[in-house]
């Protein structure tokens, strides 16, 4: 069975600063609305949603507690989704979600969200070295600009590298969302 997990989707998670700041909120705009088509989907098949959500320290953006922390609300949740925490890239990491899998039985999770390159890249190599199969959803997940590369070079280089990545018998695909289906 398929399980949804998003991550990192929070109010301030690309909270940069000055002219970028519009055109990086234009495509993290585009993602939610992907995002939310897809937790809708996932609803609508009776599959677990699963929110990632990163305690950041003192200071950070993403400090545990603040506004910025908080899960953007343009994503459509309904009770009985369930919230992992965590403090690393990898979601698996010191975190409660690979308990929640497997006591929903969850071989195959379907991953997209936020930031491509750090907590999207760790969770998908994460989870096919633990012997899930993952979906990478391609147009789901994003970045900002690196300040060497664009966020479409980003988000690009990690589709192509990711997609065939496998650990044993558990692999990732990589699918743009048309092509994703929950069993």
């Amino acid at each position: 069975m398929s399980a949804l997990v998003i991550i990192d989707v929070q109010r301030d998670i690309l909270a940069v600063p000055g002219a970028a700041r519009a055109v990086v909120g234009e495509r993290f705009a585009k993602v939610r609305e992907r995002l939310a088509e897809l937790i809708g989907r996932a609803h609508a098949a009776d599959r677990p949603v699963i929110f990632i959500q990163h305690d950041g320290p003192a200071g950070h953006r993403l400090e545990t507690g603040t506004r910025g922390w908080e899960l953007h609300p343009d994503l459509p949740r309904q009770p009985g989704d369930i919230v992992v925490h965590k403090t690393a890239c990898d979601s698996f990491h010191d975190t409660a979600l690979q308990v929640v899998l497997a006591e929903r039985r969850i071989g195959h999770l379907v991953i997209a969200g936020l930031m491509t390159q750090y907590c999207v890249d760790t969770t998908c190599r994460r989870a096919v070295s633990l012997g899930f199969d993952v979906t990478l959803v391609a147009d789901a997940h994003t970045t900002a600009d690196s300040g060497t590369l664009q966020v479409e070079q980003i988000v690009a280089h990690h589709n192509a590298l990711l997609d065939g990545f496998d650990a044993g018998s558990a692999t990732i695909r990589v699918k743009p969302l048309a092509q994703v289906a929950f069993t």
